[in-house]
């Protein structure tokens, strides 16, 4: 990859995304080299809260509109969102050529101290570990937050690692996360100018 071609692929990694079901109607746009920006309106109070972290935290620019059946509960909305941000953060990335492709992060918050791993390598695989077992933050339901991340990696083909050792209130231990989530995204998604094609010993993810 020459020179230009780095700079013209920098200037365009954006992923937009539009899907509608019986459940859910969601637009989701993502710049993966934003400031941190970010315009979230998903009908779930307490998600957009945890989507405007992750998205300052990893410095993209992100804009959410989704409509759902939250007169239900909030399951599908949460889950589709996070469907909808795998498929755009694939379509920013394309080919992946020149990305780091591993990413961590620990992040405290408090009592709480959460770790992400990621990596951007086309298997999708979700190994989630914290102390969210029933209970609500507000009107969320705690345990959506792993569904929204079975979402986010089997759209995105990534391998995640969310280990949370300690935490005892859940706002915390879902905001360590997903501080933690943008930053190792972040680290994974970066151009590295040392890398050539992929970062990978069979050419290819």
């Amino acid at each position: 990859m020459n020179e230009n071609e780095r700079e013209k692929r920098m200037s365009s990694r954006t992923g937009r995304i539009e899907r509608q079901t019986r459940e859910t109607k969601i637009v989701l746009q993502i710049d993966m080299d934003g400031t941190g920006k970010s315009g979230v309106s998903t009908g779930v109070g307490f998600l957009d809260h945890m989507l405007e972290l992750f998205a300052a935290h990893g410095f993209f620019d992100l804009h959410i509109e989704a409509e759902g059946d939250t007169h239900v509960d909030d399951h599908h909305t949460v889950e589709d969102v996070g469907i909808c941000l795998g498929l755009a953060v694939v379509e920013a990335l394309g080919d992946k050529a020149g990305i780091r492709r591993f990413g961590g992060e620990t992040v405290p918050m408090y009592e709480a101290l959460g770790s992400v791993y990621v990596d951007i390598c086309g298997r999708p695989f979700l190994d989630f570990r914290a102390p969210l077992e029933g209970g609500k933050v507000g009107t969320f339901d705690v345990e959506l937050t792993e569904e929204f991340f079975h979402g986010f990696v089997n759209n995105s083909g990534s391998t995640m690692h969310v280990d949370v050792p300690r935490g005892r209130n859940a706002h915390h231990i879902i905001e360590c996360i997903f501080k933690a989530f943008g930053r190792a995204l972040n680290q994974a998604s970066r151009i590295d100018p040392r890398v050539q094609g992929v970062l990978s010993t069979k050419g290819s993810l």
